[in-house]
């Protein structure tokens, strides 16, 4: 089976007595031990009550909970208190294991539910502080509005929880319980606001890309790296936002013929453009980047920036990831086509976000519905939630629909310190760092106690880092030594540490009635920065329309944040506001577009819009996706509506489950070419004559070519690469040093990988499209060059000759995974969706994984394609994220709008909707959406009555 993480990752390390009992426990669940009755009766105490009555202290009125046959419920109130305390209830009721383990992670306390083996974790989070900025947006930001409907929420929650321990929440909870004595805590407002922060965290932009560039230093130069991040191809794959400009301290969409009657909204404010940002990377030749690698001192010290670089990666790898693996592959898809070009003649809006695969899903489908609208009562609105958190997150209500995507703007910068005892040096003088003690409490007693130190730029993340504390030595500064040595500290400035406003648009989003309303809710929607696309159902087509919000900063002295930046120099810094406070681009000044001419918006991850001379004045980022997605959908629309055709829902699905490889297009007709004399790899050869480039389950075509792409990353770039971005577990012999005698550079030691699957590079993504894509040009590129290898395998020169060895390679590969028989390859038998219960389902003991884990699923799809079932071809074919859900609505019919989910909507291992949606979900069919009293009255199998 794949290896998958979901979230939160929990290390074996310190748990294993913990797990033992859990293994005990669940057994005599399961019926294995003695008392099958009893078993069985301990498996379902947790099952939650769907029919007749329930009191629910603090409801004023009576709160009806209407479940369809997928369990999805429905839920109907007098007033906003009641329908999100109901909320709180029943999300608790189906997911409250998710709910608990997620607030643990996010406020640094995991150890508390699972041992020693999570302190550090526990601490690197605790360093970030993401409670604590929760706890002060609560007190400083939030308005008394969403405050009410927090603290409604959460009382929802601890009206279900009273009572209850053990067996009576989840059979995780129960074995807890036995194993170390584990006490469930009442819900607070500021456990939701957490939520945000991991959700921030897991969409934080190029940290990673940041990381990574800093690590190549030590191998390739500055031209081979810039070989490996080539400019976006604005030439070929379409930007979110087309020609739009800022003018007067406001954003002005291209003009153009609108689809509807929403007009221009108005917006005010202030500010204006900064020139100085506009220095995206535009062009066939890449500028090198600023800020460190462009500083003298900083250059001296790249050996030790290194180091610093690989533990820091160490310790981001160890931290969970709620939405999915650091990469390429996490992002989303969506879009929105206008009536003018819909069989419904109104708009239309696809959004399925490429997430972690987990069990449950991220996700959990619910209907909140005011029974008459009123001051009291203001929300009529269905569509995806996070459980744990009140509101519903993406969906559509009575008026608009709406849905995400990942901006990928660049909201983190890491900051080199020159660290001394008494502080930390900036414009030459010594600050103090801002410190505070943090005490992490251990399950089964014990606990540990940490310092976090911050510099003006963040907290010192490399305190986290016994590798980074040790480097000082190899790191050589120009100044006098700091207290761990002459090394650097490493800071993280993230605008998610900076307090905000994003739970009050949750709330704002799902009461608008139009697109004024809509983006002036969008405003507040500060982190993470999310591509929102619209529509709604006014005049005779209705209105799409698309926001970028965002706290996107604006930095200083020529950074465009694709390296490690001086933190000693004032320079460097975010362009300070009053205060010194951080400079942000302006909201009235972000992109945005309303009814464009073209008839259609699509966001995929791919550029928002142009930067440079001329063009948008102020960076968001160099690292976006690089279309690959967007410009696929792109074109399978244009070539619907062509000569008048019209979309319709099911088109839009069947857009969802495209399976059309863009690299297998453009490098499967040079393979065909290449002269191969082993009858063997010849008849795999042949697979790929005549195949359509569509990766489908069943397809040894799309096996055997993935096979050789995952070889000819391998063999170009991947033997190439640092140690530190290698995966880990693949070992080479290598030069044992790289100047001096000829007799020493002969020797060679064995050097094996050390990053994360999920994370190691190449991955595979369209990125490695677009490195490609510009190298087969250059049939003699010295990335083509390999050495000679065992099994007789000679030395290549040129591409031709990699791509003959790739071949080979994939054969031989295929033989050993799926057989010598190529009539039994399959694409789905490599490329198998698994399935894991969180935290415990996912590095338990294997009978622990079988009790609690589900698949494997064999699916088509890939990497970049729009059925965007990810993988990363450093570690293998499993899948590593997915599109989390899927939705089509319709505009027009609200009731026949169409949606699935990854999982079901329950988090109870055995209950019959734990995984009854996934199937369906592989196949690509979606569920009727019910959303009108009517609809919803006929689709109901359930109804429970909440009372006071």
């Amino acid at each position: 089976m794949p290896a998958n993480e979901t979230a939160p990752s929990v290390k074996k390390k310190g748990r294993r007595a913990r797990l033992i009992v859990l293994v005990l426990v669940l057994a005599l669940f399961a019926g294995l031990g003695y008392g099958a009755y009893w078993s069985v009766d301990s498996v379902r105490a947790s099952f939650p009550q769907t029919t007749g009555s329930l009191r629910v202290p603090g409801l004023a009125g009576t709160v009806d909970v209407k479940r369809d046959a997928r369990g999805i419920p429905q839920l109907y109130a007098d007033t906003d208190a009641d329908l999100f305390r109901a909320q709180g209830f029943v999300h608790a009721q189906d997911r409250f294991w998710e709910m608990d383990v997620r607030r643990h992670m996010t406020s640094g306390r995991l150890s508390e539910m699972f041992g020693a083996g999570q302190v550090e974790t526990d601490a690197f989070l605790r360093t970030l502080g993401w409670r604590q900025v929760a706890q002060q947006e609560y007190d400083t930001k939030l308005s008394p509005e969403t405050k009410k409907n927090l603290q409604s929420y959460a009382d929802g929650v601890n009206a279900y929880l009273k009572g209850k321990s053990g067996k009576d929440l989840s059979v995780e909870h129960a074995a807890l319980k036995l194993s170390g004595g584990y006490r469930v805590e009442e819900w607070t407002p500021v456990d939701s606001v957490a939520w945000l922060k991991a959700m921030a965290w897991d969409l934080r932009g190029n940290m990673q890309d940041e990381i990574d560039r800093a690590l190549m230093t030590g191998k390739l130069s500055q031209a081979q790296i810039d070989d490996l991040y080539p400019p976006y191809p604005f030439d070929r794959n379409k930007a979110i936002v087309e020609g739009g400009s800022v003018k007067g301290g406001k954003y002005t969409p291209q003009a153009g013929p609108g689809s509807g009657s929403a007009g221009s909204p108005g917006s005010g404010g202030q500010g204006s453009a900064v020139g100085s940002q506009a220095s995206a990377r535009t062009g066939d030749a890449a500028d090198g980047p600023t800020g460190l690698a462009g500083n003298a001192t900083a250059q001296g010290a790249s050996v030790g920036l290194r180091t610093n670089m690989s533990a820091l990666a160490d310790t981001l790898d160890k931290i969970p990831a709620i939405l999915g693996p650091a990469g390429s592959g996490i992002g989303s898809n969506s879009w929105v086509v206008s009536g003018q070009y819909t069989t419904t003649g109104k708009p239309l809006l696809a959004n399925d976000p490429h997430l972690s695969p987990q069990l449950p899903s991220v996700w959990y489908q619910m209907g909140l519905h005011c029974r008459a609208a009123s001051a009291q009562c203001q929300y009529d609105v269905a569509g995806y939630t996070f459980s744990g958190m009140p509101g519903v997150v993406i969906g559509h209500n009575a008026d608009i629909a709406w849905g995400m995507t990942n901006l990928g703007a660049d909201v983190t910068d890491l900051y080199l310190e020159q660290v001394r005892p008494e502080g930390y040096v900036y414009d030459g003088k010594v600050l103090p760092f801002t410190v505070r003690d943090e005490v992490i409490k251990i399950a089964g007693g014990g606990e540990k106690k940490i310092t976090v130190r911050s510099t003006g730029n963040g907290p010192l993340i490399s305190d986290r880092s016994d590798e980074i504390a040790s480097v000082g030595a190899r790191a050589p500064v120009a100044s006098s030594a700091p207290d761990r040595g002459n090394g650097y500290g490493v800071a993280l400035r993230w605008t998610a540490l900076d307090p905000g406003k994003s739970m009050d648009a949750v709330f704002k989003i799902d009461q608008a009635k139009d697109f004024n309303g809509f983006r002036a809710a969008a405003r507040d929607f500060e982190v993470p920065s999310q591509n929102l696309i619209y529509a709604d159902n006014k005049g005779p087509n209705g209105n799409i329309g698309y926001q970028a919000p965002g706290r996107i900063p604006i930095r200083g002295g020529g950074a465009d944040g694709r390296m490690p930046t001086p933190g000693w120099d004032s320079k460097y810094a975010w362009k300070g506001g009053k205060d010194g406070n951080a400079g942000y681009i302006p909201q009235d000044e972000m992109p945005y577009d309303l009814n464009p001419g073209r008839g259609y918006i699509v966001t995929a991850n791919q550029a928002v819009t142009e930067s440079g001379a001329g063009k948008y004045p102020y960076l968001l980022t160099t690292d976006w996706g690089y279309g690959a997605r967007s410009q696929r959908i792109n074109d399978l629309i244009e070539a619907k509506t062509k000569d008048s055709g019209k979309i319709s829902t099911d088109d839009m699905r069947t857009m969802q489950m495209d399976n059309s490889s863009e690299i297998a297009a453009l490098l499967t007709p040079m393979l065909a070419k290449i002269d191969v004399s082993d009858p063997d790899v010849r008849s795999a050869q042949k697979l790929l004559e005549g195949w359509n480039y569509t990766q489908e389950p069943d397809s040894a075509a799309a096996a055997y070519f993935n096979a050789v792409w995952r070889n000819i990353l391998k063999l170009a770039f991947g033997d190439k690469m640092p140690k530190e971005l290698r995966v880990e577990g693949s070992c080479m012999n290598v030069p044992e040093q790289t100047t001096g005698p000829a007799d020493d550079l002969a020797k060679m030691i064995r050097e094996c990988g050390t990053r994360a699957a999920d994370s190691a590079q190449p991955d595979g993504g369209d990125r490695w499209f677009e490195v490609v894509r510009r190298l087969v040009k250059n049939e003699s590129s010295e990335w083509w060059r390999t050495p000679a290898a065992g099994r007789g395998e000679a030395a290549t020169t040129t591409r031709d000759q990699l791509f003959a060895r790739a071949m080979k390679d994939a054969r031989w590969e295929l033989t050993a995974k799926l057989g010598k028989d190529q009539s039994t390859w399959s694409w789905g038998r490599m490329h198998q969706l698994m399935l894991k219960n969180q935290t415990i389902g996912t590095e338990g003991p294997g009978y622990l994984q079988w009790l609690l884990n589900r698949g494997p699923w064999n699916l088509g799809g890939g990497e970049a394609t729009v059925n965007a079932t990810g993988w990363n071809a450093s570690s293998g074919y499993g899948v590593t994220w997915v599109p989390s859900m899927r939705m089509v609505v319709n505009l027009n019919d609200l009731d026949k709008s169409r949606w699935i989910n990854l999982t079901g909507a329950s988090g109870h291992a055995y209950h019959d909707h734990y995984t009854d949606q996934t199937t369906l979900w592989a196949k690509g069919e979606l569920l009727d959406w019910p959303f009108g009293k009517e609809a919803v009255d006929r689709a109901t199998v359930d109804t429970l009555k909440l009372t006071p």
